[in-house]
C-alpha cells in the first residue's frame, strides 16, 4: 500500500493551473484505488500502520491482501476544511481526483453532489439499512435523494469536560450537572471569582466552539431536525432561535469566565489540560486526550452541553454522524471502490475503528460494545441513552460548504465582539440563499 502526504495549497494551485493538461489517462489500471482522506479516518503513518494505529491505512493493507493485484494509495490532504474542499473541487473538475474521498458527513458531502456517485446501486440495501444516519448524506436531505456518501461510525457528540478538583476549589459540587447553560455560566463565573483559574478554557480564533455551541442551543429551541429543516426551507435561517443562540454566544465571549486570550488562540484544550480551567466545551474526539492527561479515574468527566433557559427540548444532545466515504463519479474503478466500502463496513472492521479511536461507537447494530474502553466515551453513551429528545445534527454538517466556511468566520467575529448576533444571522441567511439559488 502506498501512503502520500498532500503538498497543500501549492498542489491545489497546480491542479487548477493544469486543468487542460491533466486529463485522466486512458490506460488507467482498474486494479488501482486512490483514496483521499481529510484526516478524519486515517492519518500519516510510517511503514507500519499497525504500530501507528492508522485505521484507514490498515484497511488499505488488508484490502490489498484480500484482493491480489490491487494497489491502494492513500493521500492525506492535510490543511483545514476549506482548503481541502478547494483542492478536491479543483481535482474533480479536472478529472484528476480520487476514486474515494473521505470527508465530513452532511453538508461537506452533499455540497459536492455533482462530483459523487449515487451509492444506492453500488452497495447492498441491507448494508445501507444497517448503518444509521444515512439520510444526512442524501442529496437535499430527502429520503429519496441520491446517496452521496456512506456514514461511518456512530458519530461524535458535543460535550463539556469538567475538572472536579477545580470545581471543588471554587465550592461547586461536581456531581451536580448544570441543568441549563445559564447555570453552567454561573458555575464558571464562580470558578473565576473564587480561584486563580478560569471558568472555561476556550480557543475561539477559528470559530469552532461557536459551531458546537450554536448547534446545541438551536437544537434545544427547535429540536434535532433544526438544521435539516433550515436546509429544506421549512425553518428560516434567521429564525428567532438563531438570534437567541448567537446572543448567548456573544455574552459568553464578552464575559470574564474565559481565558483572557480566548478570542485570539486556536481551538485546543491547552489550558484545561494544564488544570487551569473548570470547564472545556468541545467534542468527544477529545476523550483520549482527557484520559491521557488525567487518567481513567482522574478528576475530569464530561456531560452534554446544557440548553438555554426555557428551551423546549432540554433532553437533547448535539453532534451526530461525522464521517462519510464517497465514490467519485469520475472514477474508472467504481466497482472496486464499492468493494472497498463494503470491506471497511464489515462488523469486525467497525469494531476495530472503535477500538483504535475511542471517540465514537460503532454504526453497526452488531458492533461489540466491549470495544468501548475509554471511560469518557462510556459515560457519553450512557447520557445518549437518556437524551430522549434526540441529537441535533450540526449546522456545519448540513449547510452548503460556502455557508459553513462563513459560519466559522462569523462565529469568531461574534465571540470577539467584532460582529453583532444580528449581523451574523443576516450574513448566514444571505449566504444560504445565494448557495441554494445556484
Amino acid at each position: 500500500m502506498k501512503l502520500k502526504k498532500w503538498a497543500g495549497v501549492a498542489a491545489a494551485l497546480a491542479l487548477v493551473a493544469g486543468l487542460v493538461g491533466c486529463a485522466p489517462s486512458a490506460d488507467n489500471s482498474p486494479r488501482e484505488l486512490l483514496i483521499w482522506d481529510t484526516g478524519i479516518l486515517g492519518k500519516d503513518a510510517t511503514d507500519d500502520p499497525y504500530a501507528d494505529n492508522a485505521f484507514l491505512n490498515q484497511m488499505g493493507v488488508e484490502f490489498e491482501e484480500a484482493n491480489p493485484g490491487v494497489t491502494v494509495t492513500i493521500v492525506q490532504q492535510g490543511g483545514d476544511i476549506s482548503t481541502n474542499a478547494a483542492q478536491f473541487q479543483a481535482a474533480a473538475i479536472a478529472g484528476t481526483g480520487p476514486d474515494i474521498r473521505v470527508q465530513y458527513a452532511g453538508g461537506p458531502t452533499t455540497s459536492f453532489a455533482e462530483f459523487f456517485e449515487d451509492l444506492g446501486p453500488l452497495l447492498p440495501k441491507d448494508l445501507l439499512d444497517s448503518l444509521a444516519g444515512q439520510y444526512v448524506n442524501r442529496e437535499g436531505f430527502k429520503s429519496d435523494g441520491r446517496l452521496l456518501g456512506m456514514t461511518y461510525g456512530a458519530g461524535n457528540l458535543f460535550v463539556v469536560f469538567q475538572n472536579a478538583d477545580v470545581l471543588k476549589e471554587a465550592g461547586i459540587d461536581p456531581s451536580v450537572t448544570p441543568a441549563t447553560w445559564e447555570a453552567l455560566m454561573a458555575n464558571a463565573q464562580q470558578v473565576a471569582d473564587k480561584t486563580d483559574k478560569t471558568g472555561f478554557y476556550t480557543g475561539g480564533l477559528e470559530g469552532y466552539p461557536g459551531a458546537w455551541f450554536i448547534s446545541n442551543m438551536v437544537g434545544g429551541e427547535l429540536g434535532q431536525t433544526a438544521f435539516t429543516d433550515m436546509y429544506s426551507g421549512k425553518v428560516a435561517v434567521d429564525d428567532p432561535a438563531m438570534l437567541k443562540a448567537y446572543q448567548a454566544f456573544a455574552d459568553w465571549g464578552a464575559s470574564s469566565v474565559n481565558n483572557p486570550d480566548a478570542a485570539q488562540v486556536t481551538a485546543s484544550g491547552k489550558g484545561f489540560l494544564a488544570g487551569e480551567a473548570g470547564y472545556y466545551l468541545v467534542g468527544s474526539w477529545e476523550n483520549n486526550g482527557m484520559v491521557e492527561a488525567f487518567g481513567e479515574d482522574g478528576p475530569v468527566t464530561s456531560f452534554f452541553i446544557p440548553t438555554l433557559e426555557g428551551a423546549k427540548y432540554t433532553k437533547i444532545g448535539s453532534g451526530g454522524p461525522e464521517i462519510a466515504l464517497s465514490i467519485s463519479n469520475k472514477s474508472k474503478n467504481k466497482e472496486l471502490a464499492a468493494e472497498f466500502l463494503k470491506f471497511v463496513a464489515r462488523t469486525e472492521h467497525q469494531d476495530r475503528f472503535v477500538e483504535i479511536y475511542q471517540t465514537q461507537g460503532s454504526n453497526d447494530p452488531k458492533g461489540d460494545p466491549a470495544m468501548i474502553k475509554n471511560p469518557r466515551l462510556k459515560e457519553q453513551f450512557q447520557q445518549l441513552a437518556k437524551s430522549t429528545d434526540g441529537v441535533t445534527f450540526a449546522f456545519d454538517s448540513v449547510m452548503p460548504q460556502a455557508t459553513i466556511d462563513l459560519f466559522y468566520r462569523v462565529n469568531a467575529g461574534v465571540f470577539s465582539g467584532k460582529i453583532t448576533p444580528a449581523e451574523a444571522v443576516a450574513q448566514l441567511k444571505a449566504s444560504y440563499e445565494e448557495e441554494m439559488s445556484k
